[in-house]
């Protein structure tokens, strides 16, 4: 059988996950944005703007998480980008909405992460773009090279910015990363050989739905 594993979170399946492969198992892995840069040591309590399924866990579960994707048995990082109205974002843990929006910040905080565990910008260019693309089968997506499509963002990868909720452009402005001073500023957002975001406003929004060749 073909096996996904979404939004991994916990260390302890990783050892499944090597036996499987090495059986032969047709296996791909992902894990998230929030898993790699947040730890539960730090979660204030009843801060439900961190609450996701799974959930976020400790600093040394998060350190197996990165061995993981630099052996490659985590294949890539992908957003799971789970949107809330504030009011859903209640100090009840038990009864809060379970998801982080991080699409806008996703790049920046695994870069952050990244660089001070001695990746390159290159690792999060492979777990987040190439490898996501390929997984999907867009082979248009995920490089920047002749015959695909002009997808990609102007980057400033060592000057920094502190998170303001104020300044998402995420119609729910409920983040677990208010107030994180993040490296990677973004300076341009480019789709399909169009400039779409500038300075960190749109400047010709399109949407498109993507499809693979059947």
């Amino acid at each position: 059988a073909r096996v996904h594993v979404l939004h991994l979170s916990s260390s302890d399946a990783l050892p499944l996950i090597r036996a499987a492969r090495a059986e032969g198992v047709r296996l791909t892995v992902e894990t998230c944005p929030h898993y790699l840069t947040l730890t539960a040591e730090e979660v204030p309590d009843g801060a439900s703007e961190f609450k996701c399924c799974p959930p976020i866990r400790e600093a040394a579960n998060q350190d197996l998480l990165w061995e993981a994707l630099a052996d490659g048995t985590i294949d890539c990082v992908v957003t799971d980008h789970s949107p809330s109205t504030a009011d859903l974002k209640t100090d009840d843990f038990a009864t809060a909405w379970g998801g982080i929006s991080g699409l806008q910040l996703s790049l920046s905080a695994v870069w952050t992460e990244a660089r001070k565990r001695g990746h390159g910008l290159e690792d999060v260019v492979r777990w987040m773009s190439t490898q996501t693309a390929a997984l999907v089968g867009l082979g248009q997506k995920g490089a920047i090279e002749a015959g695909r499509d002009a997808d990609f963002a102007v980057l400033a990868p060592d000057e920094t910015f502190t998170v303001d909720p104020a300044g998402l452009q995420h119609r729910n402005r409920v983040t677990a990363y208010a107030g994180r001073t993040l490296y990677g500023v973004v300076k341009s957002t480019w789709l399909r050989g169009e400039r779409i975001v500038a300075d960190g406003e749109f400047t010709d929004p399109k949407g498109t739905l993507l499809s693979r060749p059947r």
